[in-house]
């Protein structure tokens, strides 16, 4: 069985700072929908945005700015972004 995608709601200033959570490069995308596939494990960390993430063999979760996310390796997902994200991301 997958490892779940962990969410940590607004985590602290501290815990961000810990993680070099700023310091990771950004990525961004318009409202869509796609299938992705996580290769590696990834922490991200939302500063704009709201995403509907559905793992192949599991529920919807809703993701939204100020979430803390970690997606594990070898997961597929489909995507659907409502409000255009920008987040913060570290692969493996």
């Amino acid at each position: 069985m997958m490892l779940p995608i962990m969410v940590e709601q607004h985590p602290s200033s501290e815990r961000l700072e810990a993680l070099g959570v700023f310091d990771w490069p950004i990525w961004c995308c318009e409202v869509s929908a796609f299938i992705w596939s996580y290769e590696q494990r990834e922490v991200c960390y939302l500063l704009e945005g709201k995403v509907v993430v559905t793992p192949e063999d599991g529920a919807p979760i809703e993701l939204v700015a100020g979430d803390l996310v970690v997606f594990p390796a070898g997961m597929n997902c489909q995507w659907e972004i409502a409000t255009a994200v920008r987040k913060h991301y570290r692969l493996g």
